[in-house]
């Protein structure tokens, strides 16, 4: 009943004129990023983020939050109507979604597919605001043990982002460490690492990495692998014939589920959502084989897990304080950015700013319906906007963003090199997820780890001697058993395989 109350006083401020105004752009701008592609809602976030320093907390995250879930909505648009993913999770959608085009169909696929979006983000939204306050209060037991251990497992789950090689996810996952070890011990106040750099007294700002490693570094990707887009398709009838209504909804009813559960999982992604929901709608279809040819279940499922991921996203995000995923470090930073600490406290020390923020997603998912359903084809056309106009203006954003972080020509030149860094680890196959997730927590598992061992009688006992942390800990080797078992079941597999032939 209290949160009842406390998300209706939430309401109160989101409504009010200027939040509503820094909702609409944030959504905006995410269908944006969505429909163009090569973009996607981590670059988007990353390149308008200096954009918010000068805001108040609440419309900035607002705006931020707006572009994440956004980018869901917007890259349905050109899967379905030209074949082209405008970000990751809508790789999926393509498969059933274009087909219903070339059918005449692309109105029911982007019809069907903002209904379950916006069901799946809403009923996400609302296990935020239901499961946030007591998950956030039984965190309020954690002190530094707790928190040491809870990290470890977020790192533990980051071998579902590690990619195709375990050994290159490892390594950027150490090289994001290395990075966040720079500059000035939290605890004792040492200098490391500067080589006698005053601009890395206090290390690098996670603005200018994050412009780099996704902005910069997919600009120079996206230009690479420039191709023209084919003409739009007509758009007739938004709404699925009379006999499919029941089971798109049960198909939106599962990939909420799914999308839920996966969103409280650091290290699981839209994608993975997307790909277990269409998984899941192909085993329970009476005809499977319908499927790739274009099924609307297909895109029904697939589109509502990875809204219905979005905000499931946020709750590690408010309550413990973890990134699930490299956009949602891209928010944390933009909390860290504002003064607020993202965890159990921000739920008793910012209640108003917790509150209105969720509010503005039930209005930001309102808008996208409203938004996507009669301007679907308007959207799809900014993804035939040419490459050598948009990747210029977006270069120029990025360049004023970072100078406008310490108003100094050091901090663009930063992100170019981060931007070349990340298009070289992007070349060779380096997942990024693990560098950007490490570098956010790095500080924060050196402080607990050095906290923890302070208060310690026993070293490194002290995380197994206390129940909630040995809980932690002990979850966390499970994972790791489970994880070496499961790489060696599939060498064994492959082994096998050579042998047969």
């Amino acid at each position: 009943m209290e949160s009842l109350l406390q998300l209706l006083q939430g309401f109160e401020t989101a409504l009010t004129w200027w939040n509503l105004l820094y909702c609409f752009l944030g959504v905006t701008v995410g269908m944006l990023v969505g429909v163009m592609p090569g973009l996607g809602p981590t670059a988007g976030m990353a390149i308008l983020l200096p954009i918010t320093f000068g805001m108040d907390p609440i419309p900035a995250i607002i705006m931020l939050a707006g572009i994440f879930y956004g980018a869901m909505y917007g890259g349905t648009v050109t899967s379905v109507l030209i074949n082209t993913p405008g970000e990751a999770a809508s790789v999926i959608t393509c498969i059933d979604g274009y087909q219903m085009a070339k059918q005449g169909r692309g109105g029911t696929a982007l019809g069907i597919a903002a209904i379950g979006s916006f069901i799946g983000g809403s009923v996400a939204i609302m296990g935020l605001a239901l499961i946030g306050p007591p998950l956030a209060e039984f965190a309020l037991k954690f002190v530094p043990p707790e928190f040491f251990s809870l990290m470890i497992l977020g790192l533990m789950t980051l071998l579902g982002l590690m990619g195709k090689s375990l050994l290159k996810g490892i390594t950027a996952a150490v090289l994001g460490l290395v990075l966040s070890l720079i500059g000035m011990d939290p605890v004792t106040g040492t200098i490391r690492f500067t080589f006698g750099q005053m601009q890395l007294m206090d290390g690098f700002d996670f603005v200018i990495v994050a412009m780099g490693l996704f902005g910069i570094s997919e600009i120079l990707i996206s230009g690479e692998n420039n191709t023209e887009l084919e003409i739009i398709p007509k758009i007739k009838g938004l709404f699925p014939r009379k006999g499919e209504w029941k089971p798109s909804i049960l198909s939106i009813l599962r990939g909420t589920g799914i999308g839920f559960f996966l969103g409280l999982i650091p290290g699981a992604n839209a994608v993975i959502a997307s790909l277990v929901s269409y998984s899941a709608e192909k085993k329970l279809a009476k005809d499977p084989s319908r499927f790739g040819k274009g099924a609307i279940e297909g895109v029904a499922g697939p589109e509502t897990a990875n809204n219905a991921y979005s905000g499931a996203a946020l709750i590690p995000l408010f309550t413990l304080g973890l990134p699930s995923s490299p956009t949602v470090a891209v928010l944390l930073g933009a909390f860290i950015m504002h003064g607020l600490t993202p965890g159990p406290v921000l739920f008793q020390t910012n209640p108003d700013f917790v509150w209105s923020v969720i509010a503005s997603m039930f209005i930001g998912n309102l808008l996208l319906l409203i938004m996507n359903l009669p301007l679907a084809g308007i959207w799809a056309k900014v993804a035939l906007v040419p490459y050598k106009l948009l990747f210029p203006l977006i270069l120029i954003v990025s360049a004023i963003g970072a100078y406008s972080v310490n108003n100094r020509l050091w901090d663009i030149g930063a992100m170019v090199a981060f931007g070349v860094i990340g298009y070289i680890l992007k070349k060779l196959d380096f997942p990024l997820a693990p560098m950007v997730l490490t570098f956010v927590l790095g500080k924060s598992i050196e402080s607990s780890l050095l906290r923890s061992l302070k208060i310690s009688e026993s070293g490194f006992l002290i995380f197994f001697q206390r129940p909630i942390s040995a809980a932690l800990m002990g979850i966390t080797l499970l994972i790791l058993v489970f994880s070496i078992y499961s790489v060696a079941k599939k060498k064994r597999s492959a082994l096998a395989g050579d042998v047969e032939i």
